[in-house]
């Protein structure tokens, strides 16, 4: 299987996206892993380049963007399937994709209200180093601020604060209709399977939903 999901920040992606990843051990793949990766490292110059623009907060080239991720499809945990989380973000960037040929087979966007998305990324807790994700109302860990596997300290990202999910929201809202429109059209032509998420559904529900689309279309099983 491989899937594309989209839909605005805090819509649930990367909590569904873990999910799917374990449930048909196909890798999730995320564009700001790629780039956090790379700028750990000192290769060449073109990763140096990349990390200067990181830091200066500007965009990445799609060209830069795209050879990566080619290369990240090539290694062998993809050849069952792989996950692209929030990618891609721009009509180009689906434009690109498709011109270079790298398959998908679903396309599935999460639908979800602002008033939702700002509640659950006003009260959302990480764990840094595993990435696990924690809600003081929808998923609480067991003590209050503390992992439940290693106890050490959650945090609050530096980004979930009310004028940065605004200045987000804003920039999904200009690519988000015509990435739709995009893929709309792919699946009337048969190239993809397009589905819309009730991303505002608890859980549990929107993963038995991913389990009946799956098993509907059972040539991915």
């Amino acid at each position: 299987m491989r899937i594309v999901l989209i839909g605005p920040p805090n819509s649930g992606k990367g909590t569904q996206a873990k999910f799917i990843s374990e449930k048909y051990n196909i890798p999730k793949i995320s564009i700001g892993d790629l780039l956090r990766s790379i700028i750990k490292k000192k290769k060449n110059q073109i990763y140096k380049k990349i990390k200067k623009k990181i830091n200066q907060g500007k965009l990445i080239k799609d060209n830069i963007i795209i050879s990566l991720l080619q290369k990240r499809l090539l290694k062998k945990d993809c050849i069952k399937g792989y996950i692209l989380d929030g990618y891609p973000r721009t009509l180009n960037q689906a434009r690109i994709i498709k011109e270079k040929k790298i398959k998908i087979d679903f396309v599935l966007e999460f639908i979800v209200s602002e008033k939702i998305i700002f509640k659950r990324a006003l009260g959302r807790k990480i764990h840094l180093p595993s990435g696990r994700i924690y809600h003081k109302i929808y998923n609480p860990p067991l003590k209050k601020n503390i992992d439940d596997i290693t106890g050490e300290k959650l945090i609050t990202r530096k980004d979930d604060n009310k004028k940065i999910i605004k200045k987000r929201l804003s920039e999904y809202k200009k690519y988000q209709e015509k990435i739709s429109q995009f893929y709309k059209f792919e699946k009337k032509m048969g190239n993809i399977k397009y589905i819309k998420i009730d991303g505002e559904k608890n859980q549990k529900t929107i993963q038995k939903n991913f389990k009946k689309i799956f098993k509907k279309y059972n040539n991915y099983l």
